[in-house]
């Protein structure tokens, strides 16, 4: 089993040539390329932030090209990406070929892409069928993710696209393509509210499933710290992906533990842990 990580939160601290040395000293086999400044949203103002992220330049193709030859240089490859978010966002979705293109040339087979979280499945399609004759042009599958919504009066999560097991599936089965598929989002589905677990999730998915986004939190909130950690019990994770034989990588999106630990302080050592954790977890699989 190989794991890998997403590089948006070491970036932040040493740029993104650096994260992925760092990734790989660290012992991970590979990276998640995260290109969510290429649109970075910004919540408070509601509109996408200006800045001069090489994503958004015109050599944007070059940039990647660098980054997978540091990622070979260092003995690790890109085994999938995130595209920016919220899809719902006119200007972000104009965003998203661009970064299955970066997928594609990074060399990477599986783009992340959000549904629209107040869609319900037959409106998302129409998003994803429009993007997938370029996906499979370019050789990647789009993965969708289970998404969430909060209400305030229960202070609890609640239903979204692709938040319960019946309906990631639906979303899934309204597009019917084999270059679509599933990310499954394991805080996401451990989030109380939703009337799921992530077991649930993996044994529903089974074959759909090809990526995954790892992290911990206290089955409330969406934490994204890293595995072991919290509350989520991985061992049911671990078995539930050993049943449906899953095939695909252990990826770690645990992009709060850097920030929240690390800041000022020794990132090698917060991405050593991380890689530390992602190894527990396919030692768990593999001895399963």
């Amino acid at each position: 089993m190989k794991t890998s990580t997403e590089i948006a939160s070491i970036a932040e601290f040493t740029g993104y040539e650096k994260a992925i040395e760092y990734v790989a000293k660290a012992g991970f086999d590979g990276f998640d390329l995260s290109m969510f400044d290429m649109a970075m949203y910004d919540w408070n103002t509601k509109s996408v932030i200006e800045n001069h992220t090489p994503f958004r330049g015109a050599d944007y193709l070059k940039f990647v090209r660098e980054l997978k030859k540091i990622g070979e240089a260092n003995g690790i490859v890109c085994n999938q990406s995130h595209a920016p978010f919220p899809s719902y966002i006119p200007e972000i979705r104009s965003y998203l070929k661009r970064a299955i293109e970066c997928t594609a040339e990074a060399g990477a087979e599986i783009c992340v892409i959000h549904p629209i979280n107040h869609e319900p499945a037959e409106q998302n399609a129409e998003m994803f069928r429009e993007l997938l004759p370029f996906a499979k042009e370019c050789g990647v599958k789009i993965a969708v993710e289970n998404m969430w919504s909060w209400d305030n009066e229960k202070d609890c999560a609640c239903a979204a696209a692709c938040s319960s097991h019946g309906d990631f599936l639906k979303h899934l089965e309204v597009v019917n393509d084999p270059y679509f598929v599933a990310c499954l989002d394991i805080g996401h589905a451990e989030m109380r509210g939703l009337d799921t677990s992530a077991e649930q999730m993996i044994l529903s998915l089974d074959s759909h499933l090809q990526a995954l986004h790892i992290h911990d939190n206290d089955l409330h909130h969406d934490s994204h710290q890293i595995p072991f950690s919290m509350d989520i019990d991985f061992t049911r994770v671990v078995k539930a992906l050993k049943q449906i034989n899953y095939g695909g990588w252990f990826t770690l999106e645990a992009d709060q533990y850097l920030t929240t630990n690390y800041a000022g302080g020794d990132v090698q050592q917060g991405v050593r842990k991380l890689s530390d954790a992602a190894r527990r977890l396919a030692d768990m699989f593999e001895q399963e």
